[in-house]
Parts: structure tokens; C-alpha cells; sequence
């Protein structure tokens, strides 16, 4: 990807509690024939407000599919086999990230046009041009890079709001890394127009978790949609996913995330952290681990702050990470895309103090 010719595709969405009503308006330029994708909660809750939506429209559902247990090559080329998807003209994924990033490379590699239908505010997937791949045995696998995110992210607030709890909360911390991660990833970097842009957008992104996160996981509970968590739901899946849109160059470059999602997907070589804790959970401690090793320490008392109000991790045990178990986690970040998304060379020693002084910072609150 040039620098001086590219195409960059920002996302487009609709958001409300009849956002599904604009589905007909919005997919047709794009063909009549639908295969829907999703997690098996996600289609119980959302398949037939879904389906009641698309009924008013002149397009034909031919199967609705089960993506897996998780977002993995093996489910994408399961599904690639489907002669639903084969004949459909869009793709839409409903479910939360790991379903919508399935879908995403599911319509990629079958030259579909995708259309996102996230049920979780949980992450960006659903407004992002990357999956985030895992191996069969849950382990992280990788990176994949598409052309553009879905054509259009579909925010129904009443479908998000019956959605778990936990995934909300655990969204609020995946959000809260984009800032910083973004910033500290690109600060050495050329900052050419679309770079500036995401770093602009980034700065979105912290501030109004802190200023409307309580009151929004208060409201969560209590299944009221409010200003304040609207407001959340967009920072989570919106605001966040313009930042990666303009940070992610493919192999060109990569500023989209940093030392927050370089612990947590390090941390997948853990079967307790992957089984017994949320992607967005461990990202939050991960954030703390950033602005430690960034000695941005007054940020990162007030997200602390933020985090013992909401329980949010901020040491290694609330994580189940054992001191004797660091080590594994220091040795996978080598490999990761994040290890070089940094403005000076990262070491393994650098790493883990900056874990160990955060568990030590956590403690002591």
C-alpha cells in the first residue's frame, strides 16, 4: 500500500432501535440474495427482528448459518463451501466480533459484500477492515487484512441492550486502548494525511468512556437506552473502528494497536486467561501496562480509578496469571505485529517490568 495512491474506506453505519428498518435503502445497489452468518445467541436474539426487516424489503434470505465456536480458518473455509454463501449476492454477520470477523474474511474470500449486524458492543469488528484470527486450540493466529470494512455496520440499540452484560463491560475496556495505543504506536511515524486523521479521531475515543462509562454500565443493567449509553455503544464500535480504519496500511504499516493487545494476545498462550477471561477484560489491564511503561502515570491513575469504580482488572491475579507464568507471556509478544509498534525498540526486560510494576501499581490501590 503507497503512501501517495490508496484507497481508504471509513465506515458507515446506522444506529437506534429501528436501525434494522434502514436495511432495504442501504443494500440495494448491491444485490438481492442474503446468507446470514452468526453466533448461535446472537441469531436467537436478533434473527428475527432481522428477518421482520428484511421481509420489507425485495431481498431473499437463502440460509442462515452457524459461523463456528470461534474466528478460525477452519470455520471460514467450512463456510466458503456453503452453497448459500456461493450464491448469495451480501454476507451479513450478526454476532459479536469473533463471528462478524469470520464473516468479514468469509465474504473477502468469496468476493461478497458484507454487511455487519453486531449484537454486542464488545469491540470494532463490526466497523474495521482486519480480523482478528485464532488457531483451533484458542490461541491467537493472526492478522487479516481486507480492502475496506463492511459496506454498512447496522446498530440496533434494543438488540445490544439485551445482550450480556458482561460483553458491554468487557467492550468498555477494549475501547479504552484505542487512544493510547494508536498514539504511542504512530508517534515515531510518518504522519501523513490519513494517520493524522486516526491519531485526531483517537483522541475521541478515551474521554467519553471516562466521562459516561459508569453511568452507561449502570444503565446497561437496568436495560435503559440512554443518551450516555449510546453514546458508549459508538466510542466502542464506531469511534474505535475509524481510528483502525485509518491507522491500518496492511503490511505497509500498522499503528492500530500497541502494548495493550500485545498483552492480551501473548497472554492467549495462558488456558486460564483464555478460558476463564474476556478479550476486552485482559486488554484493560493491558492498558494499564502501556501507560506504565509509557510513564504516563497520570492518565493512568485516573483510568485506574476508572477501573477499581467498574471492576476492571489492575493486577496479574484478577487475570489468574501466576508470577512463574510471566515468563511465557514476555516470550510470545516477540512475535507479535505489536512487538514493533513502538517508537523505540521494545526488549523483553522492558516488557516485563512494565507488567510487573503495573502489578505492583495495582496492588497497592
Amino acid at each position: 500500500m503507497s503512501k501517495s495512491e490508496y484507497t481508504l474506506v471509513l465506515p458507515a453505519f446506522t444506529i437506534g432501535v429501528h436501525a434494522y428498518d434502514a436495511i432495504g435503502k442501504i443494500t440495494k445497489h448491491f444485490g438481492k440474495k442474503v446468507v446470514i452468518i452468526g453466533g448461535k445467541t446472537a441469531l436467537s436474539k436478533a434473527k428475527q427482528p432481522l428477518l421482520d426487516a428484511i421481509a420489507k424489503t425485495d431481498l431473499e434470505v437463502l440460509d442462515v448459518l452457524w459461523y463456528g465456536d470461534d474466528a478460525t480458518f477452519e470455520h471460514v473455509d467450512r463456510l466458503l463451501k456453503e452453497k448459500a454463501v456461493q450464491d448469495a449476492d451480501l454476507v451479513f454477520g450478526v454476532g459479536g466480533g469473533r463471528a462478524i470477523d469470520t464473516g468479514k474474511v468469509v465474504a473477502d474470500k468469496a468476493d461478497k459484500a458484507f454487511f455487519a449486524f453486531p449484537t454486542l458492543a464488545s469491540n470494532c469488528a463490526p466497523s474495521t477492515a482486519i480480523s482478528v484470527m485464532y488457531k483451533e486450540d484458542k490461541s491467537f493466529a493472526g492478522y487479516y487484512y481486507l480492502d475496506q470494512p463492511p459496506v454498512h455496520t447496522f446498530i440496533n440499540m434494543a438488540v445490544i441492550a439485551d445482550s450480556p452484560f458482561k460483553f458491554f463491560w468487557a467492550g468498555i475496556g477494549d475501547a479504552m486502548s484505542k487512544e493510547c495505543e494508536s498514539e504511542l504506536a504512530s508517534r515515531a511515524a510518518e504522519h501523513f494525511h490519513t494517520v493524522l486523521l486516526g491519531r485526531a479521531i483517537g483522541k475521541t475515543c478515551t474521554e467519553p468512556l471516562l466521562q459516561y462509562g459508569e453511568k452507561a454500565l449502570a444503565d446497561f443493567k437496568a436495560n435503559q437506552i440512554t443518551y450516555e449509553l449510546q453514546q458508549v455503544v459508538l466510542d466502542i464500535v464506531i469511534s474505535t473502528g475509524l481510528v483502525s480504519n485509518c491507522t491500518t496500511g496492511g503490511e505497509e504499516y500498522y499503528y492500530n494497536s500497541s502494548l495493550a493487545h500485545m498483552f492480551y494476545n501473548a497472554s492467549t498462550v495462558l488456558p486460564q486467561v483464555v478460558e476463564g477471561h474476556l478479550h476486552g477484560e485482559t486488554v484493560s489491564f493491558g492498558v494499564l501496562v502501556l501507560l506504565t511503561y509509557d510513564k504516563q502515570f497520570e492518565l493512568r491513575d485516573k483510568v485506574a480509578a476508572f477501573y477499581k469504580k467498574c471492576n476492571y482488572p489492575t493486577t496479574l491475579a484478577a487475570l489468574d496469571i501466576k508470577a512463574d507464568e510471566i515468563d511465557a507471556v514476555v516470550d510470545a509478544a516477540p512475535a507479535l505485529r505489536e512487538w514493533t509498534c513502538v517508537p523505540t525498540p521494545m526488549t523483553k526486560e522492558a516488557f516485563k517490568k512494565a507488567i510487573l510494576d503495573t502489578d505492583e501499581f495495582g496492588k497497592s490501590l
